[in-house]
């Protein structure tokens, strides 16, 4: 082999991870575009679904790419750089890692949206009901077939109780919900109910929080409500955020 071929030899698998790393890039940008674009009001949820699907394809083909330019590159002599391809294939592989992570929390979790603390009596939307009006997903609680699978998926979601004045621990909740930045709908101290709204930061999604404080003989309890209004399945967010919420307002309350 002469000088020449091997000169063009080595230039091509370098020329392949230059291209799996602008293949990365541009995917990069797509899945970042299909959620602020949604945010933005550019497209629909499921068309930036779709983007997203189309990005990590594109996220694929770039980590399989770099990957095969690296492994070329090192069998060369001299070696030319392999930062290129290990740039690219880590780019690709974050863009891949995102839409497969959501995949299996979509198969491993169930397709409900609507977390309460209180299955039999969830407490009710109002001051945001007519928020949600337009919503695909309505305020009212779907009954015992989510219950049943919430129960298997999430037990640790459970009312919570204090020892604390009924006005002290409502205050507090609502100085969480303002620390979360969540925007507050209704703070109602005389009826113990708290409502917010909550906005993902990429796809701009809204969920709906609404807390009830109230006495009981087993002292101030607390339940709360996290329902999503649109999409089937809400990947776990809802049971997440009931859960830390809680765990917050049980350490501020533990002194």
């Amino acid at each position: 082999m002469t000088n020449s071929d091997s000169r063009h030899a080595g230039n091509r698998p370098t020329l392949l991870a230059w291209g799996g790393l602008i293949l990365a890039l541009a995917a990069l940008l797509l899945g970042g575009a299909a959620g602020l674009g949604h945010r933005a009001g550019l497209w629909s949820y499921t068309s930036g679904f779709a983007l997203m699907g189309v990005a990590a394809l594109a996220g694929l083909a770039a980590l399989v790419a770099n990957v095969i330019a690296g492994l070329r590159i090192r069998r060369l002599q001299p070696r030319p750089p392999l930062r290129v391809a290990v740039l690219g294939g880590v780019l690709g592989a974050i863009v891949v890692s995102l839409p497969a992570n959501q995949l299996r929390l979509g198969m491993s979790l169930p397709r409900i949206h609507d977390i309460t603390t209180d299955t039999a009596n969830p407490p009710p939307f109002v001051a945001i009901a007519p928020l949600r009006a337009d919503s695909p997903n309505p305020s009212s609680y779907a009954g015992e077939s989510v219950a049943r699978q919430q129960l298997a998926s999430y037990p640790q979601v459970v009312p919570h109780f204090y020892n604390a004045n009924r006005h002290v621990v409502f205050n507090e909740a609502v100085e969480i919900v303002r620390g979360r930045g969540w925007m507050a709908v209704a703070t109602d101290d005389d009826g113990g109910r708290i409502e917010a709204s909550v906005m993902s930061r990429w796809f701009g999604f809204v969920d709906d929080v609404v807390i009830r404080v109230a006495e009981t003989p087993q002292g101030t309890r607390v339940d709360m409500r996290s329902k999503s209004r649109v999409g089937q399945s809400d990947l776990g967010a809802n049971a997440e955020r009931v859960r830390t919420f809680l765990a917050e307002l049980d350490q501020q309350l533990s002194y």
